[in-house]
């Protein structure tokens, strides 16, 4: 591979000359955590566990679980401020090798099994090093040089061997780490933004879809329906996600896709597609059609629905473990079908009626005898023109977030590695 002049080759890629590329080892010293037999969390010293380092930015005293330990332990085990921690196993091979920072605490922390330490940090400083450890190529290397088995495990040897590309000047270091802080800055205001959205969106549903809460300029009284007398259930299909194409004569909605959705409306556009053969007896959706899943691993997604949209002049069936209702617009109008998952008396009538113990189901009767009581279609609209505008709201947060993360990714190769220089 050609090295642009000014550059060097090394195992990660191209680095600066000047820039150095060492093993974890001979930046920091590396211990493991506490290994106890028979260890209890309960009451005592707080501990970091390798399931605390996916929490947050950093790692903070709040919400760690607590063990009894002895002073001697304490003094070996006790973490400060800054310390790099880095997760040595984990049942999943991706998950390997994730470092987080501590962020200290006004009482003594340790750190258990399942982590080991960087301190004593030489010429490098604690920011930049967390960011390195979390870059791309570092990932990537960590996840090669792991052993799998019950667990994936990073031992010591490898851990030590992990390659940090290094600035020469500690000023340049510092640079590249406040550069990413920044954007961490920025991504942790917008999920603060995001949740504060979300829970006005929430207290928003729980006044407007109860009555609790009217809007401008409707008085009327509510209607209790039951929703079994207003629809007709189409016929779904049963065919697995391996026995559908990319690209098809008809677009097939999968159970899984309503599960992963983050909105309440979808368009057929991104599904995936059924055979002629296959989708023969089926149901055709249409605009306005409620999609239920009838199968949910927890009770939360029970309920849980999507309402059609552009499906205009496109043929889209439901699939294996769905529901698709067609409601009475003069009931439930287009747009506010969508919220219907979220109706507390809707909500608490499945719960109620779901059986399973791994898995909880919902079936097309249990969705009919529901009994609400409805405002007019002149106000469910207006409800939902709310509620939408809020999700509009939420849904470019999260673009803007997932764009943010995706320049972050492209920024610590960059600055990591020397190809773009602050200095």
């Amino acid at each position: 591979m050609e090295v642009k002049p000014g550059y060097k080759p090394t195992e990660i890629g191209p680095i600066p000359e000047e820039w150095n590329l060492k093993g974890l080892g001979e930046v920091a010293s590396l211990d493991v955590g506490l290994s106890k037999p028979g260890i209890v969390f309960g009451s005592g010293c707080p501990v970091v566990t390798v399931q605390d380092l996916y929490s947050g930015a950093t790692v903070s005293v709040a919400g760690l679980k607590r063990v009894v330990v002895t002073n001697e332990e304490i003094q070996k085990y006790r973490l400060t401020k800054d310390d790099i921690l880095i997760g040595n196993a984990s049942v999943k091979r991706d998950g390997i090798g994730y470092a987080n920072r501590f962020d200290g605490a006004v009482e003594d922390v340790i750190f258990a099994k399942y982590a080991y330490r960087a301190s004593n940090l030489r010429s490098i400083l604690p920011l930049y090093l967390l960011y390195a450890l979390r870059a791309d190529f570092c990932r990537h290397w960590i996840v090669a040089n792991s052993q799998t088995g019950t667990l994936t495990n990073l031992n010591k040897a490898a851990a030590r061997a992990i390659p940090i590309p290094v600035p020469e000047t500690i000023g340049e270091q510092r640079a590249i780490a406040s550069a990413l802080f920044d954007v961490d800055a920025l991504l942790a205001g917008l999920d603060r933004l995001s949740a504060k959205k979300r829970d006005i969106k929430q207290a928003a549903m729980q006044q407007l879809l109860t009555g609790q809460t009217r809007l401008p300029g409707f008085k009327g009284e509510w209607e209790v329906k039951r929703l079994g007398e207003h629809v007709a259930f189409l016929k779904n299909g049963v065919h697995s996600r391996a026995e559908l194409t990319t690209n098809g004569p008809i677009k097939n909605l999968h159970y899984g896709d309503i599960h992963a959705s983050r909105s309440v409306i979808l368009d057929p556009s991104s599904m995936p597609s059924l055979s002629n053969d296959c989708a023969r007896a089926l149901g055709r959706l249409m605009n306005g059609d409620l999609v239920f899943v009838d199968a949910s691993e927890d009770l939360d997604g029970v309920g849980k629905s999507v309402e059609i949209v552009g499906a205009a002049g496109v043929q889209f069936v439901a699939g294996l473990h769905t529901i698709a209702a067609r409601f009475d617009p003069s009931v439930l109008a287009h747009g506010f079908k969508a919220y219907l998952q979220f109706c507390p008396p809707f909500r608490l009538h499945l719960k109620r009626l779901a059986a399973g113990t791994k898995v909880y189901a919902t079936n097309r009767r249990h969705i009919a005898s529901a009994e609400m009581l409805l405002p007019s279609v002149q106000e469910q609209s207006s409800i939902a023109a709310v509620l939408s505008d809020m999700d509009a709201e939420l849904t470019a947060l999260e673009a803007r977030h997932d764009k943010t993360r995706a320049l972050k990714q492209g920024m610590m190769q960059e600055l990591l590695t020397g190809r773009t220089r602050l200095i």
